[in-house]
């Protein structure tokens, strides 16, 4: 697997990517996950443009299983999107996707990952807190934060619960979770 930018042609194939990776949500009793509608085209390129939006390509082919889209958010680079297809999973992709947003992160001077996530699937805040991220108190929400959150509950995402979490990035080597990048 190799990680590098994405590039505009490579925009649907992400959405592709997303979709895929919602459907597990349909086993889980969260239909409506499963079936929301990836990141816009223009959301994408947005993402692209800032030098924010990542894959992790096929090395024989060079074509996109995954992807991670952030951007910075009061200090820290907040992953708004992780998906990995299906046929992808469980082979260290995202995590590498996260290391290599942390080391994007230090080489911007920002401190910590952020993202926000479903509290009780397993491959969403269970996932994270082995990679060494940690559940925010709401009193350590910032700002901006909160300003997600609240945009994620006007989108109905409360109706299961939600986290938001952080990983420290170190000034030198990985996470504080040891996620290297």
């Amino acid at each position: 697997m190799r990680i590098r930018p994405a590039t505009p042609g490579e925009l649907p194939a992400l959405q592709d990517i997303e979709r895929a990776a919602g459907t597990p949500f349909r086993d889980l009793g969260m239909a409506d996950i499963a079936d929301d509608e990836p990141p816009a085209l223009d959301t994408l390129e947005r993402y692209r443009r800032a030098g924010h939006c990542w894959v992790a390509a096929d090395e024989r082919d060079d074509r996109p299983l995954a992807y991670l889209i952030a951007a910075p958010v009061d200090g820290a680079l907040h992953v708004e999107q992780v998906s990995v297809h299906p046929g992808a999973a469980r082979r260290g992709v995202g995590r590498d996707l996260l290391a290599h947003a942390a080391a994007r992160a230090r080489e911007q001077g920002l401190t910590a990952l952020t993202l926000t996530t479903f509290a009780d699937v397993p491959w969403n805040a269970p996932y994270y807190a082995r990679l060494g991220f940690r559940t925010l108190t709401e009193p350590e929400l910032t700002p901006r934060l909160r300003r997600i959150r609240a945009e994620e509950a006007g989108h109905g995402l409360d109706r299961w619960p939600r986290v938001c979490m952080r990983a420290d990035v170190p000034r030198t080597g990985g996470t504080s979770a040891g996620l290297t990048g």
